[in-house]
């Protein structure tokens, strides 16, 4: 955690989340809070101290032998809601998501339905991409800014 001053006076606090990360820590945080707002990592649907990523069968040589799209979806969403919880915040509170697909043309509408079952009303704003690949094999990765109300009294 850091105090830090802007150049108005403006002061805010830093912290640094890391609730799921499986594996080799990579050189950024899971979320990273700025005042009142969270700003969450890319995540993916990887689970914390398991090898296997939910929804994906790989070849011995490490590609993709077949995925489970929708798995992996629910597996991302679970994530960034354990990233939010573990900086006390919800998915309600979510203002802004990205998402980035392999497969947009198989995969946008699956992803709208499993998306419509973590933000049921008042979405936040987002926007998808498509991208030709993810660091690895995974068919989806979400990143996304939420707020992270004051406590009563604070």
């Amino acid at each position: 955690m850091a105090e830090l001053l802007d150049g108005s006076g403006f002061a805010y606090t830093v912290r640094r989340y890391e609730a799921v990360r499986a594996g080799e820590r990579q050189p950024y945080p899971h979320a990273k809070q700025v005042g009142n707002f969270l700003f969450v990592s890319g995540a993916g649907p990887r689970k914390k101290d398991f090898e296997s990523i939910p929804g994906v069968e790989l070849n011995p040589d490490g590609t993709i032998a077949s995925y489970d799209f929708e798995t992996q979806a629910h597996s991302v969403l679970s994530n960034i809601k354990t990233i939010l919880e573990d900086a006390g915040t919800s998915m309600e509170n979510v203002v802004d998501v990205t998402v980035f697909l392999t497969n947009m043309k198989d995969d946008f509408q699956t992803f709208n339905t499993v998306y419509k079952e973590y933000f049921k009303e008042d979405q936040p704003a987002r926007t998808t991409v498509e991208v030709t690949a993810l660091p690895t094999p995974i068919a989806i990765e979400l990143k996304c800014i939420a707020v992270i109300k004051p406590e009563k009294g604070a």
